[in-house]
């Protein structure tokens, strides 16, 4: 069992780091927002790439419309947070327990 439990814990470190990066690139994005960057520079183009599909569904589930201001990347953070604060950690402790 404890294979099961190293792969588990492998996982939950890799999602961690996956996590923590696009949290990064989330913040990214939301800074680039205030500075109204170059459209065709490539690093943000693939900021945008990365971040958008995510960025529309959250704006699709919650109303924003008459609002200044997007919320979608403050939503994003809270739920990247919850993740790996729930998510990880719990997958964490799952591979303690299979050791």
């Amino acid at each position: 069992m404890f294979i099961l439990g190293n792969f588990i814990y492998a996982i939950a470190k890799i999602l961690n780091v996956a996590l923590s990066v696009y949290l990064w690139i989330v913040i990214i994005r939301a800074v680039l927002s205030w500075v109204n960057p170059d459209p065709y520079n490539p690093i943000v183009r693939i900021i945008h790439q990365l971040t958008e599909p995510v960025m529309s569904r959250v704006r699709r589930w919650i109303p924003i419309r008459g609002m200044a201001i997007d919320f979608s990347p403050l939503i994003i953070l809270l739920a990247i947070i919850f993740l790996q604060s729930f998510l990880v950690q719990s997958l964490i402790e799952l591979s303690a327990t299979l050791r």
